[in-house]
């Protein structure tokens, strides 16, 4: 496979991810850092690594829309919830070093 044909699947791959995370709004980012070690603020970020790395002019408040679908603080009004006294110590046994 090409290198061209590799990245614009690896692209396509990264829309459906963000696709499904937009649609997945019951998931909140606090269960997916628990299971998977990442969350929508993570992708964010990397995506804003990503674009510095190339030079490419982006804000982290744009990462977070190109993620979230909408401004950040908009979606954490809209579907963020308080984490529950488990989730948070999930966290904390999932996240110790």
């Amino acid at each position: 496979m090409d290198n061209n044909t590799r990245t614009e699947l690896e692209a396509a791959a990264f829309r459906r991810l963000v696709a499904h995370l937009r649609e997945r709004t019951d998931v909140q980012n606090i269960d997916l850092m628990n299971l998977a070690g990442f969350c929508r603020n993570c992708l964010s970020n990397w995506l804003k690594d990503a674009a510095d790395a190339q030079g490419v002019a982006m804000t982290k408040d744009e990462s977070r829309e190109a993620v979230y679908g909408m401004p950040y603080e908009e979606w954490k009004a809209k579907h963020q919830s308080a984490a529950t006294p488990a989730q948070v110590e999930a966290f904390k046994t999932s996240h110790s070093h």
